[in-house]
């Protein structure tokens, strides 16, 4: 088990508020989170899941799952991230889950993103940046990609749970991204891009490897 994710996943539960619903994102920084919801006495009203396989690990420690048309606004939102800057702007998607990670994140007065250190970077794009793509549009939208500098690439077997494709963008340098995660969504047949900057975290919690954190 991963020590620093598991540090930032247990300092995430201070920022809980018991019977409360919250949001929950995918991975396996959120994973831990979800093990940490599981073995600790809280008791949360129910949690919008950002994907099916979150769904499913929410339902197997007794969490009601709800839907976020029915919930309405939440209070608070808790996900991983692929990459972090100092700006608390993000790139997401790793796990294919982005489009409605960002609905429910975009749908939540709080957004605390916790990631261990080895996501923290000045400049974001060394991670490859994910595109969700309606299936029809995945070769016009790639050469509007490559328009924008980036090397676009075919995510095999990559079908999200929105039953699109992804494509994964190498060679980006994000020194502005929200005029990319603009431009990126202006693409006709992009569902959306894993670039969390319009909407960043509001907080950061990083996990280090001797169990400590930092709060950004």
């Amino acid at each position: 088990m991963n020590t620093a994710k598991v540090a930032a996943a247990k300092a995430a539960m201070n920022h809980i508020v018991d019977g409360t619903i919250i949001g929950v994102g995918t991975g396996s920084t959120a994973n831990c989170l979800i093990d940490a919801i599981g073995e600790s006495r809280l008791q949360l009203k129910g949690a919008v899941a950002s994907s099916e396989a979150t769904a499913q690990r929410l339902t197997a420690i007794g969490v009601d799952v709800m839907d976020l048309n029915s919930t309405g606004t939440l209070d608070l939102y808790i996900d991983g991230a692929d990459e972090a800057n100092r700006d608390l702007q993000l790139i997401k998607g790793g796990g294919g889950a982005l489009t409605r990670e960002k609905i429910v994140a975009n749908a939540s007065r709080e957004f605390i993103c916790i990631a261990d250190e080895s996501k923290q970077v000045d400049v974001l794009g060394s991670f490859p940046l994910p595109v969700e793509v309606i299936p029809m549009a995945r070769s016009f939208v790639a050469r509007e990609l490559l328009k924008l500098g980036c090397d676009p690439e075919y995510r095999e077997g990559g079908v999200t749970d929105n039953g699109n494709i992804i494509l994964d963008c190498h060679g980006f340098e994000i020194t502005s991204p929200e005029e990319l995660e603009q431009a990126v969504n202006n693409i006709p047949g992009v569902v959306t891009v894993g670039l969390f900057a319009l909407r960043p975290a509001d907080r950061l919690i990083i996990g280090k490897d001797d169990g400590s954190t930092e709060i950004l």
